[in-house]
């Protein structure tokens, strides 16, 4: 019959053991009350689209690098903007968490909030995405790009460390990528939410789902290629979280209306712990996005925001 053999203990040892065990669970409990979540991903990128719409989408015959983040993603097709189903409406709301009666730009222009803001932060603003990261990780780079110049007035640009305006976004979208692709490689940003233009005017000007308006798709698409291999590049892709998505969509020459159509675009989730080729069944609203990006990156969702994380689309 073999002999079992214990570890012995001195009577030293048991005090020990004990001191490591409660500081393990004093660890813990620290931890838990503090509101902090674990990450799931050390970097996001949020790509806009704007005007992007998801009626029709199989028409696009030359957009690999969407098609990628899609299939190997998480995705929906009925993400719905807000009302009114317009820009400025929809950028606010992306960025900040919540609809028009609490952000207050309540038509297409965001120059100027129709409605007082229903909670500001130090800024004189109602809170961004990229206030409540300032707020969590004070030393964290983050970027935002913009060719439609509003959006300035809806991501709070005293939170951010780099922000630029890129004018003329249709004839220099390929220049001004190699601008955002330096800014990957350089500075590695925890967030960056680079929002393209063009496709909106090519629908105003040329229609929704018409060919000029797929070619342009296939345009921005090249971009998108450009920005996963700049992630590549500054070796953060396999810890990033890509999220493509636009602000509504629209049919005939423009937008606004009830029709969904107007309502409805693509959300798309890549990367690090997203699920690949999954399906999100959930309803998602625009004001979900900002909950998201908190939720990807371990930061609590304030109080006065709506919106709710997409958590089906992570692992």
């Amino acid at each position: 019959m073999k002999k079992v053999h214990f570890q012995n203990f001195t009577r030293m040892d048991i005090p020990k053991m004990c001191l490591r065990v409660c500081s393990i669970l004093l660890i813990f409990f620290v931890f838990a009350m503090s509101g902090k979540a674990q990450p799931l991903a050390k970097h996001v990128v949020l790509i806009g689209l704007d005007g992007w719409a998801a009626h029709d989408l199989d028409k696009a015959s030359d957009i690999p690098n969407i098609r990628m983040l899609m299939q190997g993603g998480s995705v929906t097709m009925h993400k719905r903007s807000v009302l009114p189903s317009s820009s400025g409406v929809n950028w606010a709301s992306m960025f900040m968490g919540v609809g028009p009666e609490s952000h207050g730009f309540t038509t297409w222009d965001s120059e100027k909030h129709d409605l007082p803001f229903s909670f500001e932060n130090e800024h004189g603003i109602f809170p961004s995405i990229f206030s409540i990261i300032r707020e969590a990780y004070p030393n964290a780079e983050t970027g935002c790009t913009f060719e439609w110049e509003p959006i300035k007035y809806v991501v709070d640009t005293l939170a951010i460390s780099y922000v630029e305006y890129f004018p003329g976004g249709a004839d220099k979208v390929e220049d001004n990528c190699t601008r955002l692709e330096q800014y990957i490689r350089e500075q590695k940003p925890l967030f960056f939410a680079p929002c393209f233009d063009g496709l909106d005017g090519t629908g105003h000007s040329a229609g929704w789902y018409s060919r000029d308006y797929y070619d342009y798709l296939a345009r921005l698409d090249k971009c998108i290629g450009r920005i996963i291999q700049a992630l590549k590049d500054a070796g953060i892709y396999d810890e990033t979280v890509i999220i493509v998505t636009g602000d509504h969509g629209g049919h005939d020459k423009g937008h606004g209306t009830l029709a969904m159509e107007d309502m409805e675009s693509p959300l798309v989730f890549f990367g690090k712990n997203v699920k690949q080729g999954y399906q999100i069944e959930a309803p998602v609203v625009q004001y979900d996005i900002a909950a998201t990006i908190a939720y990807a990156l371990g930061i609590e969702i304030p109080q006065v925001w709506r919106g709710k994380p997409v958590k089906e689309a992570f692992r």
